[in-house]
């Protein structure tokens, strides 16, 4: 298996892994200058990390979502083994006589989309939060081990 680092994100993804829904954005991570500020406010949290690892029981995605609360997290399973990630982050409100300095955190919506593979148990999904890290476990149905019988030689 090939992993090809990304040189805009800083993570690293299977571009041959015929699982993920992701789609490379070569402008990720470049500050958009020229788009409307509700464009703005929404790429700039469009995406959320995700690490995806499979373990011999389960596959474990984790999703970095600071300051965001689990009410505002959305984790669904749709038709065709689609684990489905979103939320939204609200922009801070803000008071007529406020003067910012810096507005560097970012707010608005994030959607992200994964095929899961056909060994999963669709039904047991968990999904749990701490510290801002959204984990969501995904079990794997055992292996069916062939079963080999002994044949008695005669003779």
């Amino acid at each position: 298996m090939s992993l090809i680092p990304s040189f805009f994100g800083g993570h690293r993804s299977n571009i041959f892994d015929p699982f993920s829904l992701d789609i490379w954005d070569p402008l990720e991570g470049f500050p958009i200058t020229n788009a409307p500020s509700s464009v703005r406010e929404t790429s700039a949290f469009a995406n959320a990390r995700i690490d995806w690892k499979e373990t011999p029981e389960a596959h474990v995605f984790k999703v970095d979502v600071p300051g965001i609360k689990k009410e505002e997290v959305k984790v669904e399973v749709e038709e065709g083994r689609i684990l489905q990630i979103s939320g939204e982050r609200s922009k801070e409100q803000e008071e007529k006589n406020d003067q910012w300095h810096r507005m560097e955190r970012s707010s608005g919506k994030f959607v992200r989309r994964f095929r899961l593979p056909e060994n999963v148990k669709m039904e047991e999904i968990k999904a749990a939060m701490e510290n801002g890290v959204l984990t969501v476990t995904v079990p794997k149905e055992e292996e069916k081990k062939p079963e080999v019988k002994a044949i008695d030689i005669s003779g």
